[in-house]
């Protein structure tokens, strides 16, 4: 055999294995000439309701990278809408590209027609790289969208929910961990200056937290200094800040064991999606350092849960008030892991499976 032919059994080995892996329903590769368009829609699982989740357009160094993003992003999208309690599936698309340079409206349009042929089985949103203008877009094409502008009757920017999502999940990490959850004095190093990542920082700065930041961007982290007088660090040093508190609001997989270990605080919690660079492994490593995890797809809902109320009549001031039952869900997930002994990732996972497999067998029944 050559290696040419070793290599191409082992990549589509590879691409099968994995969604066998995450247990998924369908992944979708989308791929248009005109416009460029290259992307993955996953949809992990439709037991609860259709997949809702967010269009990320992101310059993926591989199409492998691409579509393991899709494969975690869309998992954890079925237990963040389970744990929350809300009547949706888990599904999530990436588009690859620099949405700065190869984003069109024409390619927007096409991902919307790819979304429309898969008739409702899922309903995305704007994700990292994308906006409600992208949306806009989308809904030209099809009406298997949300996170549309105020003005079109949607939920506009679910990025200030999302923050107080995190926030509701910090303070309820403060009260677990030092038996009230005011955060006055607290120092708190915020990873992603974003558009999260500012409004939690607002959040966290209005109540008198000490904040130290970091990004590879320049424009968050100069609003985060001259106007919340955030201390800034680089990318590198933020995990080894000597803080209460460690708040991710950047990508993914980045609580791995070499920053674990740089980590001195004692409570990690944050808007990023999918931290744990492997759940168990570095689930366990956070528990036995003695450190609060709050779990990224649970205490990151807000953004879900605001563009879910979208279709009962968008009420802003309801989408707020759901998305502090997280606070609530925080403190079951910490009882729930002293109770079985495991780390809190996994603790959260097994409530959303619960939901999913007592629905699945209910259905089974009818």
């Amino acid at each position: 055999m050559t290696q040419a032919k070793a290599s191409t059994n082992d990549t589509q080995f590879d691409v099968f294995a994995k969604v066998a892996r995450y247990d998924h329903e369908q992944v979708l590769i989308c791929q248009d000439n005109h416009t460029g368009l290259k992307a993955i829609i996953a949809i992990h699982n439709t037991v609860l309701g259709p997949g809702l989740g967010g269009t990320r357009m992101w310059k993926y160094a591989t199409e492998a990278e691409a579509i393991n993003d899709a494969l975690r992003l869309s998992r954890g999208m079925t237990y963040k809408a389970a744990i929350s309690g809300l009547n949706l599936g888990g599904a999530k698309a990436v588009i690859i590209g620099d949405p700065s340079k190869d984003k069109s409206e024409h390619l927007m349009r096409k991902f919307g027609r790819f979304v429309e042929n898969l008739g409702g089985k899922y309903v995305t949103a704007e994700d990292v790289g994308t906006t409600t203008k992208d949306m806009e877009y989308v809904k030209m094409e099809t009406n298997h969208v949300v996170g549309l502008p105020e003005i079109m009757g949607g939920g506009g920017d679910p990025s200030p929910v999302t923050a107080y999502g995190v926030y509701m999940g910090i303070k309820a990490s403060a009260k677990k961990a030092y038996g009230s959850d005011n955060l006055s004095g607290k120092k708190i190093a915020v990873q992603g200056t974003g558009k999260v990542g500012l409004h939690l920082i607002e959040l966290l700065h209005k109540e008198g937290a000490h904040i130290i930041a970091s990004d590879i961007y320049e424009s968050g982290l100069k609003i985060a200094a001259d106007k919340f007088g955030a201390s800034i660090v680089a990318p590198t040093e933020i995990f080894s800040q000597d803080v209460d508190i460690f708040a991710p609001c950047a990508l993914g997989a980045i609580l791995n064991e070499a920053n674990i270990n740089s980590l001195k605080c004692q409570i990690v919690a944050g808007a990023a999606n999918n931290q744990l660079e492997d759940e168990t492994i570095h689930g366990d490593m956070i528990k036995n350092k003695g450190i609060f995890y709050a779990p990224d797809f649970l205490i990151n809902a807000g953004g879900l849960i605001n563009v879910y109320s979208e279709w009962n009549g968008y009420v802003r001031e309801i989408a707020f008030a759901q998305t502090e039952n997280i606070y609530n869900t925080v403190l079951n997930i910490y009882s729930k892991s002293e109770e079985d002994n495991i780390n809190t990732q996994l603790a959260a996972i097994k409530l959303a499976e619960k939901r999913v497999n007592d629905t699945m067998i209910m259905q089974s029944k009818i």
